[in-house]
């Protein structure tokens, strides 16, 4: 099987919203659906997992409630996130164990990246049953320069772009490796800070992890600028 787990527990700070940025409306319906209805049309995803901020549990179940409205039937679970955001991916793992098998395919994604292509998707899964683990990738075709640790001003120093990789979401897991490094990283306090993903952690403890194909369109949503590409997408879809 495959099991989508879709991240909305981010409250939006960075967007200078009253409400999580997830929930916000565009075009009358929330982002957060415009990402679960990506995952509830493509043929390779059994089932869905919701982990939601505390307090919008009732909003997700609302739109999991209005089925025929949103289309939305693959959507089984609805877990309550963490204080961070891999708090919030634990709490969505753990919450599968008694359901699902060791070698099901978990794929993580953020539910403020509404732009999801079907090919990306598809390939994150192929590459997963293949190795066991794949992460979207794009190629980084900015400079990215290293400040000079006296000086943060100055910089003598660069990374070869050829040498980087744009990693984001989806990224997809064997349930059991999943499980038992997130065990892991909790009980060793690594690869867990604030800025950690399911990727950075699985790095931290050890694991090689597998390139899957990428996409420019595959935006995340967490500025107004974000936003505003986002409505400029959808009105040239319907033009």
């Amino acid at each position: 099987m495959n099991i989508a787990i879709i991240l909305a527990g981010g409250v939006g700070k960075r967007m200078g919203l009253h409400i999580p940025k997830q929930f916000v409306r565009v075009n009358g319906k929330p982002i957060l659906v415009y990402t679960l209805e990506a995952f509830e049309q493509s043929p390779l995803i059994d089932a869905i997992e919701v982990v939601c901020v505390d307090g919008w549990q009732n909003t997700v179940k609302t739109v999991k409630t209005l089925g025929q409205k949103y289309k939305i039937t693959k959507l089984n679970w609805i877990v309550t996130g963490g204080n961070t955001g891999q708090e919030s991916i634990r709490n969505g793992v753990y919450n599968l164990k008694e359901t699902v098998s060791s070698t099901d395919n978990i794929i993580i994604h953020d539910g403020v990246r509404p732009l999801i292509n079907k090919d990306v998707l598809e390939d994150v899964i192929i590459k997963c049953d293949k190795y066991g683990n794949a992460v979207t990738s794009m190629p980084y075709y900015e400079q990215i320069f290293i400040k000079d640790k006296e000086n943060p001003n100055i910089t003598n120093k660069y990374i070869p772009r050829e040498n980087l990789r744009k990693v984001s979401t989806p990224q997809a897991y064997k349930y059991d490796r999943l499980y038992t490094k997130y065990k892991e990283a909790f009980s060793k306090k690594i690869g867990i800070s604030n800025s950690s993903y399911t990727n950075t952690m699985m790095t931290d403890l050890g694991v090689t992890l597998h390139f899957a194909s990428g996409s420019d369109k595959n935006l995340k949503l967490t500025t107004q600028e974000n936003l505003e590409t986002f409505k400029a997408y959808l009105y040239s879809k319907r033009k």
